[in-house]
């Protein structure tokens, strides 16, 4: 909570100093501020320990990433939405690692919690169906799957979504 204090005070701080550049005629610097207003009112709504870690795993760092993730201590504190992406990106990061007992428990956490993306909400429970059926879970992995082709509007997770029914004819 005092995170989002000291950003809405470094906020209003930086809006009087947009006006008092723009009173005195300094144009580049106030368009500078604005910019800057913008960056914080963003991380006001995202967390930054999460998009750094997001970045790193889309370089496929998982290490630094987790590492990353460790920086939050309390994320019971974070808002609703951002706390769900924390346990999503928990949950990708110790899938890599093969725990996966912690990646189903963050994962799960991250859906009850509340993702708001419906390829995310896909992307969680495709996951979930995977460690379903690595443990031999078939009827569970099966309301996964049908749970991420609901989700998945866009069918950007079609192949994967083929790959792990075919799979399935194995168990």
């Amino acid at each position: 909570m005092l995170n989002r204090i000291i950003k809405f005070v470094l906020i209003a701080l930086l809006t009087a100093l947009v006006a008092y550049e723009f009173y005195q005629g300094h144009i580049g610097n106030g368009i500078m501020f604005i910019l800057l207003v913008g960056l914080v009112v963003l991380l006001l709504f995202k967390h930054e320990v999460n998009l750094i870690a997001f970045l790193q795993v889309r370089r496929n760092k998982f290490d630094s990433a987790r590492k990353i993730l460790a920086w939050v201590k309390k994320p019971e504190q974070m808002p609703t939405k951002q706390r769900a992406y924390h346990y999503f990106l928990q949950g990708l990061v110790e899938s890599q690692s093969n725990a996966m007992t912690k990646s189903e428990k963050h994962f799960k956490k991250a859906l009850n919690t509340g993702l708001s993306m419906g390829h995310d909400i896909a992307m969680a429970n495709l996951n979930l169906a995977g460690i379903a059926m690595a443990k031999r879970r078939k009827r569970e992995a099966l309301n996964y799957i049908a749970q991420a082709k609901k989700h998945d509007k866009a069918k950007l997770l079609n192949d994967q979504i083929k790959m792990l029914k075919g799979q399935m004819g194995r168990i």
